[in-house]
């Protein structure tokens, strides 16, 4: 019994040891700040070998953190307005109060009143600003020509927090390059395409296809977390003695994430959930960012094989002009975008990355991979390390003129650091291997044919055929399997049209 008794008390002891030194910051998935996880690394696989420069370098970021959207702050004015009513009831249930935190009783949104939201914040601006400058510093070999907007494309999507976080970090990487101020500023260009074409930033929003199967998948995903929610519903329910709904945690951990990584407040919201609850919760947010960006289905990542083809080309121009030996400021030495997680985390995908070479196999044969498993399992795919808020894949061009194998090689760091690509079992691949391994298996998928939506008349009716992609047009000849759905009369025509579309198979 004694040593019953001392094996109950080492066990508490051990768990409060383990809780006291848990940051919920680490665990806020897609929200987590960039400061935070940047340096949470595994071993580079090699480092760069003696003898090889870099001769160009690629950058696809997401944007620095951000304050909620507008939808998202209405949906906490409308938990504000829930706890309320819950704490109200119990008041006139005559039931305890006792173990409802303080901060809870009359909580308001710290959003509230605001009409706008989703901008880039002051933090999220020192995150661009810093990693500009980090970049300069770590290969300054490429950054040492006078700036010119054809040797350092700068471009971003079309939405403002991404184009904010271009100038952030443009002013970090030209800081001291100009004249302007006492910073020594210079003025510099961030080119966007419309939202309606931009099939290299946001393809998602083009890829019509793809906005299908996410309308398809996500009440599935939804389900798939409804065991974690209500299990954390109930003990929230018996700790606090309040009646909280399903919709309640999940907006209460909305809240959470939203407190941690915008407001650095982690005793309110945060503090409602035990740090299982909050791997639990962060494990939701991650398979669904699995299933519906990530490896979950090809279509995911696929549609980015637009941006793929343009980091490829640009290298090929670096080697053309390296053989060539054109003159220094004539050619582009690096190409930097900035977009989302939407972009961040498929490119991720198209590179292999966070894949032990088993599943980098499956997904050259197009098979499903399983779904990253539940805590307290571990995994490798993470939304705090594959896309948290500026979160990044920064492809080098080496020349390594003594190498036999090879004069070009690839490196890719993942939140600038070396990450090994298990297409090359390496993160330091050479150029054709890197073409041939990687990007070919991809190239096989064209963009127009794998998005585009067909629009059908019944054969009882005129054919009517149309495509709502960005102006683009084609058929996808792939292994697939078609589905269609009809969308209801065409503008008053009496014609009843049938959206066609074909995916892949897939989670």
């Amino acid at each position: 019994m004694f040593a019953i008794l001392i094996f109950v008390l080492l066990s508490i002891t051990t768990q409060l040891k383990a809780d006291h030194g848990f940051d919920v910051r680490h665990h806020l998935s897609t929200v987590t700040t960039y400061d935070v996880v940047k340096d949470i690394v595994k071993a580079s696989a090699n480092s760069t070998p003696d003898g090889c420069t870099p001769i160009h370098l690629n950058l696809v970021a997401r944007h620095g953190t951000r304050s909620p959207t507008k939808k998202r702050m209405r949906e906490l004015d409308m938990l504000a307005s829930h706890l309320e009513e819950l704490i109200k009831d119990a008041e006139e249930q005559n039931l305890s109060l006792e173990k409802v935190p303080s901060w809870l009783r009359g909580w308001k949104s710290p959003w509230r009143g605001k009409l706008k939201g989703g901008e880039l914040i002051r933090n999220g601006e020192e995150e661009m600003y810093n990693l500009g400058i980090r970049i300069r510093e770590r290969f300054p070999e490429l950054f040492e020509e006078e700036y010119h907007p054809d040797v350092y494309p700068i471009k971003a999507s079309q939405i403002p927090r991404a184009s904010a976080s271009a100038v952030a970090f443009g002013m970090g990487l030209l800081s001291e390059k100009g004249s302007l101020g006492p910073a020594r500023q210079r003025a510099f260009a961030v080119t966007s395409e419309s939202r309606a074409s931009d099939v290299i930033l946001r393809f998602h929003d083009c890829c019509g296809n793809y906005k299908v199967f996410r309308k398809r998948q996500e009440p599935a995903v939804d389900k798939l977390k409804e065991p974690v929610l209500d299990e954390i519903t109930s003990a929230l329910v018996s700790r606090y003695g309040l009646n909280f709904t399903r919709q309640d945690v999940a907006m209460l951990w909305f809240l959470c994430k939203q407190e941690a990584s915008v407001l650095d407040i982690t005793d309110q919201a945060c503090g409602l959930f035990s740090p299982y609850e909050v791997a639990l919760l962060e494990w939701t947010d991650d398979l669904e960012m699995f299933i519906l960006k990530g490896y979950g289905n090809s279509i995911n990542y696929r549609m980015g094989v637009p941006l793929l083809e343009d980091v490829v080309q640009s290298m090929e121009q670096a080697i053309k002009a390296k053989e060539e030996k054109h003159a220094p400021g004539s050619y582009e030495k690096a190409r930097l975008r900035f977009a989302h997680a939407e972009t961040v985390v498929p490119f991720s995908c198209l590179l292999g990355l966070f894949l032990d070479g088993s599943e980098f196999q499956k997904i050259q044969r197009e098979e499903p991979l399983e779904l990253p498993p539940k805590p307290p399992q571990s995994r490798n795919w993470r939304g705090s390390t594959v896309a948290p808020f500026a979160g990044n894949n920064i492809l080098v061009l080496y020349s390594c003129p003594a190498n036999s194998e090879s004069k070009y090689f690839v490196q890719v760091l993942h939140n600038e650091h070396p990450i090994l690509m298990a297409g090359c079992g390496s993160d330091f691949c050479p150029f054709e291997e890197f073409k041939e391994k990687i990007v070919a298996p991809h190239l096989k998928h064209d963009y127009n044919s794998l998005c585009t939506v067909h629009l059908e008349a019944p054969e009882q009716k005129p054919v009517a055929k149309s495509s709502i992609l960005c102006g683009n047009k084609g058929s996808y000849a792939g292994k697939a399997e078609e589905s269609s759905f009809a969308l209801g009369d065409l503008q008053g025509t009496g014609f009843i049209v049938r959206v066609s579309f074909v995916l892949e198979h897939g989670y």
